[in-house]
């Protein structure tokens, strides 16, 4: 049964113009899940109220407040004692209630992409007491989409890119579009893709926005960049619908699919025969249209060359000639080979057929500089007797002019190298002679620079070093090898060994020294013995030496050595007498501590003694008076 007092009708004022569908009484009752009556009054049974939801169009532009629906209950006996009253999102502002009729309007114009849906309370009220007369009811008020959003792209300009030479259907990009529409209601937010620009390269999917290659072998060397632009249209692509539009650009990535090739197939390069081994003496170039490492090469001399090599620059992709060897253009001026350019990256998909190298002639001509001179030797070495006479012949240095015109050259000696200045060069013939008398045993070698100029160009000089060897001339006597201390004791036997002597000579025999010792004169106390190693022994004739009777013996021992011409010294050998113990070993060769010899008195010793008293007491007296004066007191 329906109960009189909890009865809360919702009745639609007519059919709605603002519904978007044309929703008739009898199906708003299905649609809020309520039994039918009369077609226009929606019951309940008890406390079994089931509000669903009004509909309302969004955006709505008419000049009235926007009529939503009617509240009712079979309460409201139309005597005004019957209040209406609406709590919730929006009520009082948005929404608002005839507290009288129960009519609801929208007072704003609603945005469904700014709030899809708003739920409200409804309550029935004694107007008198303000007493419920119906439970608080919850009811939505859902605003109702249309076609107001175009459909957008996230960006207004997309990047992308594809191989060139890429199969038709080859995806390239996939670019998508939102639409703030309901989705789940109606064609508004059904977008579907085509393409405005771009064809007949690309195509675009409709249904998800892939864009893919349409036009077989498309060649980045021909068109490197594409500017696609893509349409997203709503409304399922209808007539009405709403678009947005973004522009894709698109660049074809590089394969190697070009080989390089020379432009001209020979290059004339100029060298300057000064240029150093490793210097670069021209560039040559190829083209290759293709970019990064598909267009990479490198160039090497067909069969090699011993002259030039060939290199690529990583930076330019040129192939730089450098040079090998040194050029002369006096002995060659043109020179020619062929140099070949390669891929150093090769695509598998494009090598048949085609041949990625390519071939160009290589002629250089060498072009003449103004050399310095050119000496024919360096170094020279040169040897002079050490007994050669001032402005004796040394030696002769020559230089030539390398260039064809082969310039006269003048010679002339560095005089930091020659401070003594002890040689000369003629400056026309390069003749080196003596200036003064050399000394092997002061300078062995004497190194100097002699320096080669041009007459035409004073700028173009050549220094050599010349290295002058003295030879020896046998002019120095031998002498001892150092000095001797040489002892005899006295109690000696004849034939004693006293002393072994050596010599050195500072002349530099070819065959080496060999020394021969002699004793000048007779001598009864000593010989000498040559060991004929260049040493020789000194040996005692007789024994019984005594210091009393000769403390020291002087001996003149001649040396000779066998060069020629023989030069001879004689050294002496100073030999002291001294006192030895049984074994030979010197105590003492002091002449002063000899014992008393037969001569001197017992008298001359006392007469000694009393001397040295008599100047002690001298002495003692003098430093007596100085004392005793200096006591006496001034006057």
């Amino acid at each position: 049964m329906i109960s009189n007092q909890a009865l809360l009708l919702l009745m639609l004022s007519n059919l709605w113009p603002s519904m978007a569908l044309p929703f008739t009484p009898g199906n708003i009752g299905n649609l809020f899940g309520m039994p039918e009556s009369d077609g226009r009054i929606l019951q309940r049974s008890k406390r079994g109220w089931m509000w669903n939801q009004f509909f309302l169009l969004e955006e709505y532009t008419g000049n009235d407040h926007q009529y939503v629906g009617k509240l009712h209950t079979n309460v409201d006996k139309g005597d005004g004692t019957v209040k209406y009253v609406l709590t919730g999102e929006g009520a009082g502002t948005l929404f608002l209630i005839d507290e009288k009729s129960g009519d609801i309007h929208a007072t704003k114009r609603l945005d469904r992409e700014e709030k899809a849906m708003y739920t409200l309370h409804a309550k029935v009220l004694n107007k008198n007491t303000n007493e419920e007369l119906e439970p608080d009811t919850e009811f939505n008020i859902k605003i109702h989409d249309i076609n107001d959003n175009a459909p957008k792209f996230a960006k207004e300009i997309y990047f992308a890119s594809v191989p060139e030479m890429s199969e038709v259907g080859t995806s390239v990009a996939t670019v998508t579009a939102t639409d703030a529409d309901d989705q789940t209601y109606g064609n508004s937010a059904k977008l579907v893709y085509s393409i405005l620009q771009g064809q007949p390269y690309f195509s675009v999917d409709s249904e998800n926005g892939t864009i893919k290659t349409a036009l077989p072998g498309m060649d980045r060397e021909v068109k490197e960049n594409y500017q696609v632009v893509i349409q997203a249209k709503d409304m399922a692509g209808q007539m009405g619908g709403l678009s947005g539009t973004t522009t894709v650009s698109i660049t074809l990535s590089d394969v190697n699919d070009s080989p390089p090739r020379f432009a001209n197939h020979s290059f004339r390069v100029t060298a300057v025969e000064s240029t150093e081994i490793g210097g670069a003496i021209g560039r040559i170039k190829a083209d290759d249209p293709d970019v990064g490492h598909n267009a990479e090469m490198e160039y090497s001399i067909v069969g090699g060359h011993d002259t030039f090599n060939i290199i690529t620059d990583q930076i330019t992709q040129e192939g730089i000639i450098i040079i090998k060897k040194t050029l002369d253009y006096e002995s060659k001026r043109d020179y020619e080979f062929r140099v070949e350019v390669r891929n150093t990256y090769l695509d598998a998909r494009f090598i048949h057929g085609v041949q990625f190298k390519d071939y160009a002639t290589v002629k250089v001509t060498v072009e003449d500089v103004d050399e310095p001179p050119v000496f024919t030797r360096n170094p020279y070495i040169i040897e002079v007797h050490e007994d050669t006479a001032a402005g004796s012949f040394v030696g002769v240095v020559m230089a030539r002019d390398p260039d064809a015109d082969n310039k006269p050259v003048k010679y002339s000696i560095d005089r930091h190298t020659d401070l003594e200045r002890l040689f000369n060069v003629d400056s026309v013939n390069g003749t080196i002679t003596t200036l003064k008398a050399l000394d092997r045993e002061m300078s062995k070698w004497h190194n100097i620079s002699v320096v080669a100029t041009e007459n035409s160009n004073p700028r173009q000089t050549t220094r050599v070093p010349v290295f002058i060897k003295v030879l020896d001339v046998n002019d120095n006597a031998p002498e001892f090898a150092m000095s001797y201390d040489t002892f005899v004791c006295e109690n000696v036997k004849a034939g004693q060994l006293i002393q072994t002597i050596s010599a050195v000579d500072t002349d530099e025999p070819l065959v080496g020294h060999k020394f021969v010792f002699s004793m000048s004169g007779g001598n009864p106390n000593f010989t000498i013995v040559d060991k004929e190693d260049n040493t020789a022994n000194i040996v005692t004739r007789r024994g019984g030496f005594s210091r009393r009777e000769m403390s020291v013996y002087f001996l003149p021992v001649v040396i000779s050595d066998n060069d020629y011409p023989i030069q001879s010294s004689t050294s002496t050998l100073i030999v002291r007498v001294c006192a030895c113990d049984s074994r030979g070993n010197m105590q003492s060769c002091n002449p002063e501590v000899l014992p008393f010899s037969d001569g001197l008195t017992t008298g001359a010793l006392v007469a000694i003694l009393l001397c040295v008293i008599i100047l002690l007491m001298i002495v003692v007296l003098f430093a007596t008076l100085r004392r005793q004066r200096k006591k006496e007191p001034l006057i």
